[in-house]
């Protein structure tokens, strides 16, 4: 992979990352994920299937239109495939950070037509395409963007042994993989023709989280 590409799947990476939690820190508010591993890798796993694989499919997506246009219908159908109000707004927080990483980093006329605010998985897809990657890699850098930050959190949230949440997730790669290999797909296909799955207690958890008072995470 170029290392422009490992650059903006760096957690250092100045985009604010490290302040979302891609929903384990409500599962765990709410007691559905807790020091068991296994509890753990099951979010994980559900996540890369479910949030994981839009995004990916849509940053895929986004790569492929770089040189063209269509972010309104591309952006209407990740509002639709997105119920959630607050993972809405989340989305749209966090891309707008990379946008401004990304526009310094890897210049590129694409961005544009971008507008202030795109879904996170859009300004990734663009940003991928500025750095010379290909729809697959913006899908794999979404990908990893939806295990490794709920794992990252995980252990500071649980107090988690990191090696052994490592581990875990390095069994998972060959899922992750194939959830690669499947959103690759859809980069030159309609963008109503993106899927569409689905994770309703995740999204009443951003909604609860939303109106917490005590939060070390944005979401």
């Amino acid at each position: 992979m170029r290392q422009a590409l490992l650059l903006l799947a760096d957690s250092r990476l100045p985009a604010g990352a490290h302040a979302h939690s891609g929903g384990i820190a409500p599962a765990v508010d709410a007691g559905l994920v807790d020091h068991d591993l296994a509890r753990v890798m099951a979010f994980l796993h559900g996540r890369l299937h479910t949030a994981g694989l839009l995004s990916a499919a849509v940053a895929a997506r986004a790569c492929h239109l770089a040189e063209h246009s269509g972010w309104d219908d591309l952006d209407g159908e990740v509002d639709a495939r997105t119920p959630a109000p607050e993972v809405r707004r989340v989305s749209r927080a966090q891309g707008r950070a990379l946008l401004r990483v990304a526009k310094n980093a890897f210049p590129h006329p694409g961005y544009a037509t971008l507008g202030t605010r795109p879904h996170h998985p859009i300004a990734l897809g663009v940003a991928a395409h500025a750095a010379g990657g290909t729809p697959e890699e913006a899908a794999a850098l979404a990908v990893a963007h939806a295990v490794s930050g709920p794992a990252s959190a995980a252990v500071r949230l649980l107090g988690l042994d990191p090696l052994a949440l490592t581990a875990a997730h390095a069994a998972l790669t060959t899922t992750a993989d194939a959830v690669v290999a499947d959103a690759t797909r859809y980069a030159d296909q309609p963008s109503d023709a993106l899927p569409a799955p689905s994770a309703p207690l995740l999204d009443l958890l951003a909604q609860a989280h939303a109106r917490s008072e005590v939060r070390l995470f944005a979401s």
